[in-house]
């Protein structure tokens, strides 16, 4: 919470007055603690909040951030309480609810001091969702848009770097999951199907670390069809892009149908690597 001061107003002299404004049927009933309603200042409100988001009492705290806003919605501070009380939901793992509070947060104060942060916060929200690449890639998918989003928008702020990171982060995952789905295809026969997952690797995510390998699985898979030309195509683009990966010896030798001399232990390699690349071309 670096970007917010511990104290907005100091500490209140008076503790909170608590109020029951539950309407029950039975004079025996007892209100539920969501359902009692909190009176008292902004800087009360506030600061009990905070202390509570300190002590890690992350849906206590949303609460009070929520009275602030609800109870003084013209105070300088109620921008600020919505934007931690998602902040809140976020730590308590609250993400459909965080994402909800900022967007309203965004829609309302789309001039506000902190806008890059509610939006670099959806991001957040989204990243912390992504799950094993064999699963449902909504989240991933949605963390890429949230940080772009970040980083168009907010190209100078100090959340800019790190959703750019975080992007090279989630395409990898997204390559990821083509990848998964692209060996199930290849594994049982389906070629055409499998290079098709290959290419949206190639084609959408050229950065990440799965580019080698998706371009040696669509040279089997053309091969496993009998296109010659298109396999040896594709292991060219290997061979001149990657031509010290372990992907591009595997390919040489299922192309060529003979062993590839490896690279030397010494560091100058780079007329191994001409040698090696110019049978491609």
């Amino acid at each position: 919470m670096t970007f917010l001061s511990r104290r907005l107003f100091g500490r209140a002299a008076l503790p909170l007055a608590l109020a029951a404004a539950l309407a029950v049927a039975a004079c025996s009933s007892t209100p539920k603690e969501e359902d009692i309603v909190i009176e008292g200042s902004v800087e009360d409100l506030y600061n009990r909040a905070t202390d509570l988001l300190e002590a890690d009492k992350y849906k206590e705290a949303a609460r009070f951030y929520n009275e602030v806003d609800r109870q003084h919605p013209y105070s300088t501070w109620a921008s600020r309480a919505q934007l931690m009380a998602a902040f809140s939901y976020y730590k308590d793992r609250e993400y459909e609810t965080a994402i909800s509070a900022l967007n309203r947060f965004i829609r309302l104060h789309p001039s506000h001091r902190d806008i890059a942060y509610a939006y670099y916060l959806k991001a957040l929200c989204f990243f912390e969702q992504v799950r094993d690449v064999k699963r449902d890639q909504t989240p991933s998918e949605e963390a890429l848009k949230a940080f772009d989003e970040v980083v168009k928008r907010f190209p100078d702020s100090r959340y800019a770097q790190d959703s750019r990171n975080k992007i090279i982060l989630v395409q990898d995952h997204l390559a990821g999951h083509e990848m998964d789905v692209g060996r199930w295809y290849q594994r049982n026969g389906r070629y055409l199907a499998a290079v098709n997952r290959y290419k949206v690797v190639v084609d959408k995510f050229q950065t990440s670390r799965q580019v080698p390998e998706a371009l040696h699985r669509m040279t089997e898979s053309y091969t496993a069809l009998g296109l010659t030309d298109e396999a040896r195509r594709v292991a060219a683009v290997l061979g001149h892009n990657y031509p010290s990966s372990e992907w591009y010896f595997d390919t040489y030798e299922l192309v060529e149908k003979r062993p590839v001399e490896r690279p030397p232990a010494a560091p100058d390699t780079r007329s191994w690597i001409r040698r090696q690349v110019d049978w491609l071309f």
